[in-house]
């Protein structure tokens, strides 16, 4: 679905919209007008929309590895196949990208609220400021994993002729979707985001809207994606003084406590989900398996044997969707990540002490007491190393590791070569444009201002 022919769908669900009512003011029968400041506070608490991001990330990441089990390469259909081998093209033209889709859809609605809310009806200003406000957090969200899929890694020096995405901010149906550079795609995230700041309260009523340490946390992400390392940890830094509590996951070893869901997870900044494609259960790695120690809770709470999972495989597979039905995989900011973030600006800045001491807390709470070893670094860039290690056994599973694959593949001594044997062709992913994806050639064909990636 094109960016236009989504809109115009979004408007015949919607209804007559309020820039309708400038020219037409008498209200349609059995039409659903947004008019009050209640049904954009509404729209944002859509759980099925706004609470969805990209999924696809688990199937290109070096978090999984299907060379040991080639019976199960055959599950990966319409277009899994080539993302997981990082082809030259992932869709033909009469498919779709679910993850492009589902983004738009987003950033439209946004728009529709930034654009509206303010001259809505039956709401205190404050009401309407906060929805606005709200509106520009999920629109920066939406923007950040869209730049980090479709665009090139962010590159200080071309970041201004680097295309990006097309960037709406209006719900317009003839906007152009030329798309916009890097750097404003970047620039406008970073507005949207310290907009909104001020204006959000100091605790969200759950984790599904957007508070001050959502802003901080989304604006730490940013920076990162932007190897702003400084300004990255800083932000970390300050989402955790609003929210920084972990579980302890000796709590929910055998016979404990039921992992929380989502919404009352305290460690969920931003609550996003991602489900796995077409529901595979696919094997992890060795390379991502060796990082764990076998007394390391997260190795035995959420993974599993390969056999536990259907169709069975070889190996390990992720067990975090299975821990409780219906909740997906959590990818939204969270304390953990905000943790490991500052940690590892800490220690690009040579604090390596300051850097372990944050590594060691968390994983205090990812040990039994009576196996877990303190750790410690010598220098600097091992303290790197060690944070950056323990980002892929606190992120495994999430499609996560992808968006650090990309950004740490300009760095020649962080970058790493990837190979996959599939239905008996070697492929190998070496730094540069693969880890760009393609965009839909639907969405070209039918929008031809948008050009397509370099592959």
């Amino acid at each position: 679905m094109t960016i236009k022919h989504l809109y115009i769908t979004l408007l015949v669900i919607a209804g007559i919209t309020t820039s309708c009512r400038k020219y037409v003011e008498i209200e349609q029968p059995n039409q659903r007008e947004f008019k009050y400041t209640a049904d954009f506070q509404r729209l944002l608490n859509n759980v099925s929309l706004f609470e969805q991001s990209a999924s696809l990330t688990m199937v290109s990441s070096d978090d999984i590895n299907l060379d040991a089990n080639t019976s199960l390469q055959g599950q990966l259909m319409n277009g899994l196949d080539n993302i997981y081998t990082w082809a030259a093209d992932y869709y033909t033209s009469d498919q779709g990208d679910a993850g492009w889709d589902q983004l738009y859809k987003q950033i439209y609605t946004c728009n529709q609220i930034t654009a509206n809310v303010m001259e809505s009806e039956n709401g205190t200003t404050a009401e309407k400021q906060k929805a606005y406000a709200e509106a520009q957090v999920q629109r920066a969200t939406a923007y950040l994993t869209l730049i980090n899929l479709y665009a090139r890694v962010y590159n200080t020096a071309n970041a201004s002729k680097d295309p990006g995405v097309p960037l709406l901010l209006t719900p317009d149906l003839f906007a152009n979707l030329t798309r916009a550079s890097v750097q404003q795609v970047y620039d406008q995230i970073l507005l949207d985001l310290t907009q909104a700041l001020p204006v959000l309260p100091d605790q969200p009523s759950n984790n599904l809207h957007p508070a001050k340490a959502a802003v901080y946390a989304m604006l730490s992400r940013t920076y990162l994606y932007m190897q702003r390392y400084a300004e990255a940890a800083d932000n970390a830094a300050k989402a955790l003084s609003y929210q920084h509590t972990l579980l302890d996951l000796n709590n929910y070893t055998a016979g404990g406590s039921a992992y929380p869901r989502r919404l009352l997870n305290p460690e969920v900044i931003l609550s996003k989900q991602a489900a796995k494609p077409g529901y595979l259960n696919l094997p992890l790695s060795d390379e991502l398996i060796n990082r764990f120690s076998t007394d390391d809770l997260r190795y035995k709470l959420f993974t599993r044997n390969g056999s536990s999972f259907f169709p069975s495989f070889t190996g390990r597979g992720s067990y975090r969707d299975m821990l409780f039905a219906g909740d997906n995989v959590s990818v939204g900011v969270a304390v953990p990540e905000m943790m490991l973030i500052q940690a590892e600006g800490l220690a690009r800045n040579g604090q390596k002490d300051e850097a372990i001491a944050l590594v060691n807390t968390l994983r205090q709470k990812r040990f039994s007491p009576s196996t877990y070893v303190a750790l410690s670094a010598t220098t600097a860039d091992e303290a790197l190393h060690i944070v950056l290690d323990e980002r892929r056994r606190e992120l495994f599973g999430t499609g996560l590791r992808w968006f650090d694959q990309r950004r740490l593949s300009v760095e020649p001594a962080l970058a790493e070569t990837e190979s996959r044997t599939f239905k008996g062709t070697t492929y190998t992913l070496v730094p540069g444009d693969r880890y760009v994806y393609p965009i839909p050639p639907k969405n070209i064909e039918q929008n031809p201002e948008i050009t397509q990636n370099a592959r």
